[in-house]
């Protein structure tokens, strides 16, 4: 192809630079069904062991919650699997191939885990159409942003997200009027536009309303199965309305696992963290 040839190439007008199409995620081996392989997993603090030689296994597709008292361990946890905390021992894997521990948090995010953190962090400024559009998979770069056009199928899927999670009638209204739990809702949705394989939600119904609690329970249980949903919740109520497994976590380890009527009725969670039997 000559130089001239090239030129008119680049200008065509139906041309679709290859940074402007969405990126692929990268192949995940569940051949055994499980998704998230955490072993032996130990984080030390100044001296304070966050977590204790912890093992943790979450199968594809699955909804798992995660209990504990404070200081448990929970946070650490999530820390470490989307690449913030470096641990001191043990591995974590996604997959059969991809181990976690050599990936940066962005390669980690590249691969489909989102993490949702407690307090909603979404652009108060635009819209809820334009937060989606933003959170979308795709080069971020400057030339890219230049010359990016929404493509008809990044247009569905931005609806179909926006239907998912409740914000039809809210498409055009600016983030920072929303609700807190409509925020919630949104920054979710951010994290499915991006389509995750793996969801990590910190505590999503601190400060909401019982009906946007009650919605909030819909969304989650709905979202399971065509992905891995992770919850990290105090609200016990909430927990017995969405829990399908339940992990306790203790002093960083993994003290007990079950149904949610399992856990409750094991003597040591009702005296490290239930408080009282049931």
């Amino acid at each position: 192809m000559s130089g001239l040839d090239a030129i008119r190439e680049t200008m065509r007008r139906d041309r679709v630079f290859d940074f402007m199409l969405d990126k692929t995620l990268p192949a995940v081996d569940v051949s055994h069904t499980v998704l998230l392989y955490v072993e032996g997993l130990s984080v030390s603090f100044d001296g304070f062991k966050a977590l204790n030689n912890l093992n943790l296994y979450i199968d594809d597709g699955e909804l798992r919650c995660l209990i504990g008292a404070n200081g448990a361990g929970k946070t650490t946890l999530m820390d470490v699997i989307t690449g913030k905390t470096r641990p001191d021992e043990g591995t974590v894997y996604f997959g059969q191939t991809h181990d976690l521990l050599n990936k940066s948090e962005a390669d980690i995010a590249e691969l489909g885990i989102g993490r949702k953190f407690q307090k909603p962090t979404v652009f108060e400024q635009l819209t809820v159409f334009e937060n989606l559009e933003l959170a979308l998979r795709m080069d971020k770069g400057i030339f890219s942003n230049i010359l990016y056009t929404l493509q008809s199928h990044q247009a569905d899927l931005i609806a179909s997200v926006i239907d998912t999670v409740g914000l039809r009638e809210q498409i055009f209204q600016q983030a920072g009027a929303l609700s807190h739990g409509q925020k919630q809702w949104l920054e979710i949705g951010m994290l499915l536009v991006s389509e995750p394989r793996l969801l990590l939600v910190d505590e999503p119904v601190a400060g909401m309303t019982a009906q946007e609690t009650e919605s909030t329970a819909e969304l989650l249980t709905s979202l399971a199965g065509d992905r891995t949903v992770v919850v990290v919740e105090h609200d016990m109520a909430f927990v017995r309305s969405i829990a399908r497994d339940v992990t306790v976590l203790h002093q960083g380890s993994v003290l007990a696992e079950g149904t949610m009527d399992e856990v409750q009725n094991n003597p040591e969670v009702i005296e490290v963290y239930l408080g009282e039997a049931p």
